[in-house]
C-alpha cells in the first residue's frame, strides 16, 4: 500500500510516498523538504506538499516527530507546532497512521536498511550484530537516541530521550565548556554540547582560553567555516564536537548494553570524514576497565539520504502489519 511519509523536525518537515508491504518498505520517493518555519502547521505543510504532488495523497500516514510521543497534545522540543494526533483523519485525511519519535524512526530505519547504508567508523569492521541491542544515536537541532532490540527474526525500537542525559566532561577544555553553559543553563545536557547549535558554546570557550577577541556568531557559520577550514578556532570547534560525540555514544553503549551503534543526522553525514580523523574512536572506547569490551562493538553511520522518511514508512509498516 502506499502512505505520505513525514519526517518532522526542528527545522525542516521532509514528505514522500511511500509504498510498504508485509512490515517492510518497499520504496520511498523523491523526498520534498519543506521549512517549518514557513509554515504555520503540520496541515499547511501537508497542502503544501499536496499542491507540489498534483495527485490525490493516499489516506495513510507515517509520521516522525522530533517529541516524546505523549497523549494526544504533541508539543515538539525544537519546533513550534503542535500536533493532535485524533485529529489527523479530519485535517490530513489519513484516515490510518502511524506517529513515531524520530529517533524511534531513525531505529526502525537501522532495522531495516541494508548493510550497504551504512559506513564503518570504529572498532570490528563487521555487520551491526542481527541480534542483541543496537544504540542509535544522532546530533541535528537536538540530540537523538533510541535503541533498537533485534531477536534475529524480528526487531523492537524504543525510542528514547538520552540526549538529556547530563553531561559529562573529560578533561580541562571541556570542563571549561561546562562552566560556560552553566552561565545559562542550571542543568547541562548532552545535548547541549552534542548537537549543531551546541557549536557556539564550544567556539566561543575555545576562542576566550585562546585570549582571541570574536564577535558573536551563529551555529550555521561556525559549521561552514569549520568544514571549509576557513577558521582555525571553528576547526579545533569541530574536533571537540567530534571528541564528546563518541564519549556521548560509547556512554550510550554502555547504558544500553549494546553490541552495535549508529551514528544518525544530518550532521553526522556532514561530518563523517572529520569523524573519521577526529579522536572519536578513542573517546568512544576510553571508559575505564570497559575499554576492551567497548573495542568490540562495532560502530557505524547511516548513509541513507533519508533515514526519517524510510523509517517512519518502516514503522507505519511495522504496526500495520497484516
Amino acid at each position: 500500500m502506499q502512505l505520505v511519509s513525514v519526517d518532522i523536525g526542528g527545522t525542516h518537515a521532509r514528505f514522500a510516498i511511500a509504498e510498504v508491504d508485509d512490515g517492510r518498505v518497499r520504496s520511498l520517493g523523491e523526498p520534498v523538504t519543506l521549512k517549518t518555519a514557513e509554515h504555520a502547521s503540520l496541515q499547511t505543510a501537508w497542502e503544501a506538499f499536496a499542491q507540489r504532488h498534483g495527485a490525490p495523497l493516499p489516506p495513510a500516514a507515517a509520521l516522525s516527530v522530533a517529541s516524546p510521543i505523549t497523549g494526544d497534545v504533541i508539543r515538539l522540543t525544537n519546533n513550534p507546532w503542535v500536533i493532535r494526533p485524533s485529529l489527523i483523519p479530519e485535517r490530513l485525511g489519513a484516515t490510518t497512521y502511524t506517529i513515531v519519535n524520530d529517533f524511534g524512526a531513525i531505529g526502525h530505519a537501522v532495522a531495516q536498511l541494508p548493510h550497504e547504508d551504512f559506513e564503518h567508523l570504529c572498532g570490528p569492521d563487521e555487520p551491526i550484530p542481527a541480534a542483541g541491542i543496537t544504540t542509535v544515536c544522532g546530533p541535528g537541532t537536538g540530540l537523538g537516541v533510541a535503541q533498537v532490540f533485534k531477536t534475529g527474526t524480528g526487531y523492537h525500537v524504543l525510542p528514547t530521550e538520552g540526549g538529556h542525559m547530563d553531561y559529562a566532561p573529560l578533561d580541562g577544555i571541556e570542563d571549561a565548556i561546562l562552566k560556560r553553559l552553566r552561565k545559562t543553563f542550571t542543568r547541562v545536557s548532552a545535548e547541549r554540547v552534542v548537537a549543531g547549535p551546541a557549536i557556539v558554546a564550544i567556539y566561543e570557550t575555545l576562542a576566550e582560553l585562546e585570549g582571541r577577541a570574536h564577535a558573536h556568531v551563529d551555529d550555521r557559520t561556525i559549521w561552514t567555516e569549520a568544514l571549509e577550514g576557513t577558521d582555525s578556532i571553528a576547526l579545533a570547534a569541530l574536533d571537540r564536537f567530534c571528541l564528546a560525540l563518541g564519549a556521548v555514544a560509547g556512554d550510550l553503549a554502555l547504558a544500553h548494553g549494546a553490541n552495535g551503534v549508529v551514528i544518525a543526522g544530518g550532521l553526522g553525514l556532514r561530518i563523517k570524514d572529520k569523524l573519521l580523523r577526529s579522536g572519536f574512536d578513542q573517546r568512544f572506547v576510553a571508559k575505564g576497565r570497559f575499554q576492551s569490551m567497548m573495542a568490540k562493538i562495532p560502530v557505524k553511520l547511516i548513509t541513507h539520504p533519508q533515514p526519517g522518511l524510510f523509517g517512519a514508512a518502516a514503522a507505519f509498516a511495522q504496526e500495520h502489519r497484516q
